[in-house]
Formats: C-alpha cells, sequence, structure tokens
C-alpha cells in the first residue's frame, strides 16, 4: 500500500510544467501511483500542454477549475481527489532529482512519521545542471517550536511529502492567504503534532528567475506578511504563550512578527495544564530587561497558587 498520489498545481505554466511532469513519471512513478494535475483556470495555453502531456502519459487525471481560486485551492482540489494515503506536491515549475521519492517515503515510514521533506533545496534557471544556489535545511526532526524560532522551514517550499492524514489533521491548505498557503500549510501539520522529517543528503530542484507565484502574491507584498498570518494563529491562540499572543496582536508585532521569529521566537504553552515553556531558545532581550520579563511571570504563577 505504498502508493503515492503526485499532484501539480498549474497556473498559467505552459513553459514549465512538461519538465516537472517528466521529472515525476520518467523515475519517480510506481505502479499503483497516480498524478492529478489541477488547472486553475489558466489564461494561457497550459489546458492544450496538459492534453498533450496526457497523450504521452495516460495515467494523468487533469482537474479543471472553472475559475481562478488560487494555489491553496487547486492543492486542495487535487488531495480530495486523491485515492492513494501518501501525497507529494510539485510545483509546475520546479524539478524532482532522479529516483528521489521512494527512498524518501523509505525514510518516512522507518522514522514514523507524516511528512518527509527534502535536505537540500537546489536553486537553477535554465537547467538544473546549472545550479545558482542551495539551501540546507536542518536534517532529522523538524518541530513546531523550530519553525517559530525562525528556522529555515522546509515545508514552506510546498514540495514535500506527506500522508493524507496529515492533510485531514490541518484542515487542509488555507485558501485565504494567497502565496502564504504552503508555510501556513506546515504550521497547522506542525501544531496538529505531526511529525516532520528531514532526510539527509536529499534534494530536489526548485526554479527562479520568473515572477512565481510566491514572488507575485507574498515578497512583493513583504509588510503585509505578519498581518495575514494572524488570520492563521487566531485559530491556536489558546497554545502560545499569553504575552506572545499579546505581542502579535500588538500595534508593534502584527506588522513584524513573522519576520522577526529568530530574534523574537513565538513560545507553546504546555497542552495539559498550561504552563508555559521557555524553549532553549530564551527571548533575545537585554539581560535585566529578560530577568523582569521572567520575574512577571512566576510572579503571577505564585499568585494563582496562593489564591
Amino acid at each position: 500500500m505504498q502508493r503515492i498520489s503526485f499532484f501539480i498545481p498549474a497556473y498559467n505554466c505552459a513553459v514549465t510544467i512538461a519538465e516537472s511532469v517528466d521529472s515525476i513519471i520518467e523515475t519517480n512513478f510506481a505502479d499503483g501511483d497516480e498524478l492529478i494535475i489541477v488547472n486553475d483556470f489558466s489564461t494561457d495555453n497550459t489546458a492544450e500542454v496538459l492534453q498533450a502531456l496526457k497523450k504521452k502519459y495516460p495515467q494523468i487525471n487533469i482537474v479543471t477549475h472553472l475559475r481562478n481560486k488560487g494555489g491553496a485551492a487547486a492543492r486542495n482540489t487535487a488531495v480530495e481527489n486523491a485515492v492513494n494515503p501518501f501525497l507529494f506536491c510539485l510545483d509546475s515549475d520546479n524539478v524532482l532529482e532522479r529516483a528521489s521519492i521512494r527512498p524518501l517515503l523509505n525514510y518516512m515510514l522507518q522514522q514514523n512519521a507524516e511528512i518527509a521533506c527534502f535536505h537540500q533545496l537546489k536553486y537553477f534557471a535554465e537547467t538544473t545542471a546549472e545550479i545558482n544556489e542551495t539551501w540546507f535545511f536542518e536534517p532529522f526532526v523538524f518541530t513546531i517550536e523550530d519553525l517559530l524560532s525562525g528556522k529555515l522551514s522546509p515545508g514552506a517550499s510546498g514540495n514535500y511529502l506527506f500522508t493524507k492524514n496529515s492533510w485531514q489533521k490541518a484542515k487542509g491548505y488555507a485558501e485565504d492567504l494567497g502565496a502564504l498557503d504552503t508555510w501556513a500549510f506546515g504550521f497547522k501539520q506542525l501544531i496538529e503534532n505531526c511529525k516532520m522529517v528531514i532526510m539527509p543528503q536529499s534534494y530536489y530542484f526548485h526554479r527562479r528567475g520568473h515572477q512565481s507565484y510566491y514572488l507575485r502574491d507574498a515578497w512583493n507584498k513583504r509588510r503585509s506578511v505578519s498581518y495575514r498570518l494572524i488570520k492563521l494563529v487566531i485559530d491556536y491562540t489558546d497554545l502560545l504563550h499569553p504575552e506572545d499572543v499579546n505581542y502579535i496582536f500588538s500595534k508593534k508585532g502584527r506588522y513584524s512578527w513573522y519576520d522577526n521569529l529568530s530574534k523574537r521566537p513565538i513560545r507553546l504553552i504546555g497542552n495539559i495544564k498550561h504552563e508555559a515553556i521557555w524553549n532553549e531558545h530564551e527571548l533575545r532581550m537585554p539581560f535585566f530587561r529578560r530577568l523582569r520579563f521572567k520575574a512577571g511571570y512566576y510572579k503571577s504563577r505564585l499568585f494563582k497558587l496562593f489564591k
């Protein structure tokens, strides 16, 4: 039953999607796998390219939106149509390394995880033979504490392997956050206690050099990112430290908390007694301010104990 449903959200990607599809089917596709491509009402000749790919690879399942709904909705449509328990999302301009998916699936199963990500993200512009830059994620287990302390998240790229069960726990991709949907999806998976692992010495190819969905919607609207993500965290405020909730919603924090995670991490509350968890990465603030901060917290705890 180790079958995978690959899926690609497709919007105006006529120039790049054939290479993405080839990288899946040529060496990463096995008996019982499927490839679902959701055409999100493209306005170029993506539909014609997809029909040509369908003739080449009859195992492709094409689903078409009758209006443009965005990347998150396209991903959710794909998962809703998927029949296999394991899912891999590949963006329509990215490329898989040859024979890289089965080792990733085996690693996820060995680690008893629900999410498995590649260790390296290799950037290319024209050809995968010419790598411009490589991003490295810290291997092994990636946690919600890592994410909320500003560590580079492998889930943010959106190109990784996960179980349908983890998608259900996360209630799917958030369809109201634009290109922030993949970071938000990884956040929801992790905060719902889905185990995410990073396989050492593994990689895929990530295209750069054109106006991607993320560049258009997130990077070019950088000041709005923290503010928009408040819609995500508002459902989980009971799991976050009260001081950090106040900070996120404050006039100072609402436009910057996401960008400042490495300097000002967001902390969790224990799920049983809701006591604060002081993470290994203490807030990066002057010593006396940190001392006053902790003193105030423990004073409030003592007050509650003796009340």
